[in-house]
């Protein structure tokens, strides 16, 4: 069965951090790439970053370079997104992704192309 399992979020006040995990079984971790996406309340879910587990290869939207940092650690089947200077509009609940993709090249934050889910974790950035 394929898990994806969000964990990490919580209440934090502007400008603190937070490191999100997604911990994946049941696929072969490698043949994938995992993506962060984010949905805050009222607003359509948009693609934050991801990395192929494959070559480690990453990719950010625009607007999240610089704060948003992805990173793998293929032993634990394990991505996390290292979020710094938190912002209030920075509140969503935070997925996490996993796309079929075995040495395609450099993933991306397309939502339409990934297979399994997450449930989420909350982030919630008090002003």
């Amino acid at each position: 069965e394929v898990q994806l399992v969000e964990s990490g979020g919580g209440l934090v006040q502007a400008g603190g951090s937070l490191r999100l995990s997604c911990a994946a079984s049941g696929f072969t971790f490698d043949d994938y790439a995992i993506g962060w996406f984010r949905q805050a309340p009222g607003k359509e879910r948009e693609g934050v970053s991801c990395i192929s587990s494959n070559d480690g290869s990453t990719y950010y939207e625009d607007s999240m370079k610089g704060r948003f940092t992805i990173s793998s650690d293929n032993a634990k089947n394990t991505v996390y997104l290292q979020i710094n200077s938190l912002k209030p509009e920075d509140t969503a609940v935070y997925y996490c992704a996993a796309e079929y993709r075995p040495g395609w090249g450099t993933c991306g934050t397309s939502d339409i192309v990934y297979d399994y889910w997450g449930q989420g974790t909350q982030v919630t950035v008090s002003s």
